[in-house]
C-alpha cells in the first residue's frame, strides 16, 4: 500500500510560479511511473505530466510544455512538479499517482494509488 501527500498548492497571479511536492510513503515509489494530473470544477481528471522511474524521460501535455518541469527524487520518494509564467486555466486540484504500467501514459485507468490534491488558484 502507497500513501501519496501532495503539498504546495496555492492562491497566486497570473505569471507566478509553484512548486508542488508528492511524498509517497508506505513503500518505495522508485520503479514506478508517476504522473500529476488535474481536475477543475465541473472537468474531467486531466493528464499533466508523467517522468519514468528512472527520471530519465518525460511526458507533458502539449498545454504545459516549457512552462512545468517534473522531477522525482526516489531517496526522498517524493516527485515534484515545477510550475512557471502560470495562467488561469492552470487552476485546479492538483494530484499525483502511481502508474501501474511499464510505460508513461496520460489515461488515469493506469495509475494505481492517489493522493488527495492540492488546490491550485491562479488569478488574472
Amino acid at each position: 500500500q502507497v500513501q501519496l501527500a501532495e503539498s504546495g498548492g496555492g492562491l497566486v497571479q497570473a505569471g507566478d510560479s509553484l512548486r508542488l511536492s508528492c511524498a509517497a510513503s508506505g513503500r518505495t515509489t522508485a520503479n514506478y511511473i508517476m504522473g500529476w494530473f488535474r481536475q477543475a470544477p465541473a472537468k474531467d481528471r486531466e493528464f499533466v505530466a508523467a517522468i519514468s522511474s528512472s527520471g530519465g524521460s518525460t511526458y507533458y501535455r502539449n498545454s504545459v510544455k516549457g512552462r512545468f518541469t517534473i522531477s522525482r527524487d526516489n531517496a526522498k520518494n517524493t516527485v515534484y512538479l515545477q510550475m512557471n509564467s502560470l495562467k488561469p486555466e492552470d487552476t485546479a486540484v492538483y494530484y499525483c499517482a502511481v502508474g501501474r504500467l511499464g510505460y508513461s501514459t496520460s489515461n488515469p485507468g493506469d495509475y494505481g494509488y492517489w493522493g488527495q490534491g492540492t488546490q491550485v488558484t491562479v488569478s488574472s
